[in-house]
């Protein structure tokens, strides 16, 4: 199925690795061109060399958390490819601000996890209602599930969501549709770092597996970004204002099933 994404400008917040680089990888594979932002600007260089002369892929390097990144990834879209037709949210981080780590850090959570994503669609907003475009933010079962321990993640997640169905209807006139997709339990190398801190990460990793109804397997990063690519082509132009699950079950299938 030809997705109709061909030439499309994309924005992805924090698609250097994981699941926004799946998500990247999705959207050129269709042909669109793609504006990563991300603090390693290592790892966006690199991105960027590895396309060769193809330079569909311009890089913006910066704390989204900090004033001006934003700006200067919207900016550098319509520079370099002429507008902004897909944005998407994904840049954040389960940070572990819980109830103890106080006022300053948990306002310092939504900043590094919820903040830029409010900046990024105002700036992009002109070129998405000229491009009757669409916006996608990455959840997390957390503001659905709750996880305990993480009280910054768990709001920033939770009003993310609220605000799929508030922009989505802000911006129906325009013509510009708001998804949310939301993962559960994925494979990546995050993953694989705060399991290698476990007692037994081989146990621990199995125990995880077990808790998902299909396949008891992680979700891959390619299959949430193949949801996120389908849900912001043109062939989903009447969906607007959902939350997608991609958690194998994880987060709405009894959990008798997996016990």
């Amino acid at each position: 199925m030809d997705l109709q994404l061909a030439g499309k400008v994309v924005v992805v917040s924090g698609g250097c690795r994981g699941i926004g680089r799946a998500i990247v990888d999705g959207f050129l594979a269709e042909g669109a061109r793609v504006v990563v932002v991300d603090r390693d600007d290592v790892a966006g260089e690199a991105l960027v060399a590895s396309r060769g002369p193809r330079a569909d892929v311009a890089f913006c390097g910066g704390d989204l958390a900090a004033s001006g990144t934003c700006a200067r990834a919207i900016a550098l879209a319509v520079g370099r490819f002429g507008g902004v037709a897909v944005l998407v949210n994904n840049a954040g981080r389960n940070d572990g601000v819980g109830l103890d780590g106080g006022e300053d850090a948990f306002v310092q959570s939504l900043r590094d996890n919820l903040v830029h994503a409010y900046a990024l669609l105002r700036h992009a907003r002109p070129w998405l209602e000229q491009s009757r475009g669409a916006v996608v933010n990455i959840g997390s079962k957390v503001a659905v599930t709750g996880q305990g321990g993480t009280s910054g993640y768990a709001a920033a997640k939770g009003a993310l969501l609220a605000l799929t169905r508030e922009w989505a209807l802000e911006l129906a006139a325009h013509g510009v549709r708001v998804n949310a997709v939301l993962p559960a339990e994925v494979w990546t190398p995050m993953y694989e770092q705060w399991l290698a801190g476990c007692a037994d990460p081989s146990a621990e990793r199995a125990r995880i597996e077990r808790s998902v109804p299909l396949g008891q397997r992680f979700t891959t990063v390619e299959e949430v970004a193949a949801t996120v690519v389908f849900v912001a082509s043109p062939r989903s132009s009447h969906t607007t204002g959902q939350v997608l699950f991609v958690d194998g079950g994880y987060v709405h299938l009894d959990r008798r099933y997996t016990s």
